[in-house]
């Protein structure tokens, strides 16, 4: 049997000058650091191996020294492709410089070319980065002048605008696993992800390259259940054991049982968030959440979200998701980002990408870094920062309902959130609502004309998107319009009717919000006077997302209105009410069978002018008997009878 188990001195040894890396991780999750930092010590030694290119699909760092950091010397790389830059400033660092060349390219875009890479497919073609900075008419992901070579071509299929990647050739792979055997054979039983390993390793071995893994212990040959071996030995070349402090399971966490998902972890393992910014806008991003839908939570703003719905009561009425390949339970936070306590799986990290691209999504919840008036989103670059797009270029594409969250300005920004009003004490100096972004990340324009519903969340105000660009549609209490918004943006938003946020956002109770998303009080919202014939109908504020909803709204109605004598006359408060739109019509023959069997006459009042606009589309024959107000619907009632 060949001699699998080596030291991390022979196990650097193995990569030669100009070889073309990959390497497994999530930000601090699985990412070999043993071996990472066998080669930078052989490197700082002896000046080998160099000029290597390196492949990464998620960033994989802790912002300082750990991860791909270790490889941020002069010489060490030549190139790199990678998806997220952030946490890795060394490597990122010489590409701003220009010492290395290096691309920015969709991180599900990466993942997935593992396995093509894997099958000697030439590549992929994909939507992903279409109107982005990745796209080869704006750039093509490119992070300096050097970087000429094209890493994505535009083409046609169809009629239909792609973009074809291709695949790479990858002649060392730099993995993790929990335990090897003699044989080479790994097993993940105590990693919180799974990630691209499987993938990766097959691409390089069928390369003819070098697979080496980054393991905590070793057991005899073939004594692991077969079930349990996530790469087989036959991909592997050499194993390292590697020291407890190269292998965390997080880098914000030693080892937690609960991110292995083989012990459920009970209620309040993850702690309640304290009433800041970030939860003010975690909360109203929460009023988005799709009952029984699946959501992706993207890093940073949008993790609190997770928070939000376990302390909400709303983890069991819809279902989480992190690229890495989370589903279900509650993700953490940090460098803990990716491992996830409760799921219901783990899967590997492309294959969750292809749910993800095939618009698997009904929500996605991403940051906003900056933003235009076109609605067009960066979170790439900034000057001299490269962050990178990471999986928010396939994630924001192909997500049904889009949410961007993110604070209204940056640095120094000190906020009072004190009985339901929010005051800004110290503004912060850093605009987020530009004339223009620096780096289109998220095409608006082309959302608004494939008809993706967009939002862009902040502490003080909510925008939407529409076909005229970005319209500011609610504002927090106790915010001055002009003052506190307008003052600090460089593109004049539209503004038609402007709502004020729910008060319950900036209180620091429990918001009761199973209540609104599950529409547990809708018995409540009806009521019928028997004496009178008048049915009361009160849809205020109540969001429509699903098909079973409508059928449910048509059913309790018809069971109080069945056993009543005669047809009713029908009073409905439509204030602060919504629907998809793909559900309008649904609603229209509900309501219409409910009028043909129950109803005498309806008058429907709204103090939103746009929403009486759509009520005279969805109910044409209702011109007359749509107002403003509930006096002068109940008064137009009065006078018929």
């Amino acid at each position: 049997m060949k001699r699998k188990v080596v030291s991390p001195a022979e196990a650097a040894a193995l990569v030669q000058d100009g070889d073309t890396i990959t390497t497994s991780g999530f930000v601090g999750i699985g990412v070999p650091d043993g071996l990472l930092a066998a080669i930078e010590a052989r490197f700082l030694e002896t000046g080998h191996p160099r000029d290597l290119s390196l492949v990464f699909a998620a960033g994989q760092g802790d912002g300082k020294t750990r991860g791909l950091n270790r490889l941020g010397h002069d010489g060490l790389l030549s190139s790199v492709v990678g998806g997220h830059w952030g946490l890795i400033p060394k490597v990122a660092k010489l590409a701003i410089e220009g010492k290395i060349k290096g691309w920015n390219l969709p991180q599900g875009c990466i993942s997935q070319l593992y396995r093509d890479s894997a099958a000697g497919k030439p590549g992929m073609l994909s939507k992903v980065g279409l109107e982005t900075f990745v796209d080869p008419r704006n750039g093509g992901g490119a992070i300096n002048d050097i970087s000429t070579e094209p890493q994505i071509e535009l083409t046609e299929i169809r009629g239909e605008e792609m973009l074809f990647y291709p695949a790479p050739r990858l002649t060392v792979a730099l993995l993790r696993g929990t335990t090897a055997d003699e044989a080479g054979n790994i097993t993940m039983e105590r990693e919180a992800l799974l990630i691209d390993n499987l993938a990766q390793a097959m691409a390089v071995k069928n390369a003819g390259g070098v697979v080496i893994v980054q393991v905590e212990r070793i057991a005899r040959a073939h004594t692991m259940p077969a079930r349990d071996v996530h790469i087989p030995g036959i991909l592997v070349d050499a194993v390292v054991v590697a020291e407890p402090e190269h292998h965390m399971q997080t880098y914000a966490t030693a080892f937690s049982h609960g991110f292995t998902n083989r012990i459920r972890s009970p209620e309040g393992e993850i702690p309640p968030m304290p009433l800041d910014a970030r939860k003010v806008i975690a909360r109203r991003c929460a009023f988005e959440l799709p009952v029984n839908g699946v959501v992706n939570l993207g890093i940073g703003m949008p993790e609190g979200v997770a928070a939000v719905a376990a302390e909400e009561g709303l983890l069991e009425h819809v279902t989480l998701t992190a690229e890495p390949g989370v589903i279900g339970g509650q993700p953490a936070s940090g460098l803990d980002f990716g491992a996830a306590i409760n799921t219901d799986a783990v899967i590997p990290q492309n294959n969750q990408f292809d749910f993800y691209d095939g618009g698997g999504l009904d929500m996605a919840c991403l940051g906003l870094a900056q933003a235009d008036g076109a609605g067009n989103v960066n979170v790439s670059r900034f000057g001299s920062r490269l962050a990178g797009a990471g999986g928010f270029i396939n994630i924001s594409q192909n997500a049904r309902r889009l949410v961007f969250a993110g604070t209204f300005t940056a640095k120094g920004l000190n906020l009072d959130i004190t009985d339901g009003q929010l005051s800004i004490k110290t503004e912060g100096t850093a605009r987020k609502l530009l004339k223009s972004v620096e780096q289109i990340s998220f095409s608006g324009t082309r959302a608004a004309r494939l008809g993706q519903p967009v939002l862009y969340v902040t502490e003080r105000c909510v925008f939407e998107l529409t076909a005229k660009g970005l319209a500011l549609v609610e504002i927090a209490p106790g915010v001055d319009l002009d003052r506190d918004i307008l003052a600090h943006m460089d593109a004049e938003p539209i503004i038609d009717e402007l709502h004020e946020m729910d008060a319950r956002i900036f209180r620091p109770d429990e918001m009761d919000l199973r209540t609104d998303l599950l529409h547990l009080d809708l018995p409540d919202r009806i009521a019928v006077d028997p004496q009178a014939g008048r049915l009361y109908l009160n849809f205020e504020k109540m969001r429509v997302r699903k098909a079973d909803e409508v059928a449910r709204v048509g059913k309790l109605v018809a069971d109080i209105c069945a056993p009543l004598a005669d047809k009713v006359d029908v009073v409905v408060n439509y204030d602060g009410f919504s629907i998809d739109e793909t559900l309008e019509n649904d609603w229209a023959r509900m309501v219409a069978d409910l009028d043909a069997r129950y109803y005498r006459t309806v008058s429907r009042y709204s103090g939103s002018a746009f929403m009486r606009m759509k009520l005279r589309e969805v109910f044409p024959d209702a011109r007359p008997h749509i107002f403003e107000t509930s006096e002068q619907a109940r008064g137009f009632l009065d006078d018929k009878s």
